[in-house]
């Protein structure tokens, strides 16, 4: 886990999710969240550039499991769900890299990756940053 650095994007990973399937993990295995954010860790850090990654407890946005949010001082706020820990890593943190990119933090949606565009679940207009 990173610490956030001041102008970062920040990628909040929960890590208590579940996976979408019925069945439940067995106990000795994590948690599909928990396996995203280690799938998230392993990327080399030049492609994490400018993007903080955090585990958190709980999005609750548990119909819709894995989530992520992606936030910024200042830019829109993106919660993005249905994520599977094995497929979707490299998704998500191609989005943060853009997220971080654009000035709002509103990247164009042809940009995004195509399985992102599809699971965005909420976009928060940004709170006034004091002067």
């Amino acid at each position: 886990m990173s610490t956030p650095e001041i102008g970062a994007t920040t990628l909040f990973v929960c890590v208590t999710c579940r996976t979408q399937a019925a069945e439940a993990a067995p106990p000795d295995q994590p948690r599909a969240g928990a396996r995203l954010l280690a799938a998230i860790e392993t990327v080399p850090a030049e492609q994490r550039a400018g993007v903080s990654v955090v585990g958190v407890e709980c999005l609750s946005n548990c119909n819709r499991a894995c989530t992520v949010a992606v936030t910024a001082p200042g830019k829109w706020t993106y919660v993005l769900g249905a994520l599977d820990p094995d497929l979707h890593a490299q998704d998500v943190l191609s989005f943060a890299q853009l997220h971080q990119r654009h000035e709002a933090g509103l990247p164009a949606w042809r940009e995004r990756p195509e399985y992102i565009r599809k699971n965005t679940v909420a976009r928060v207009p940004a709170l006034a940053v004091p002067r």
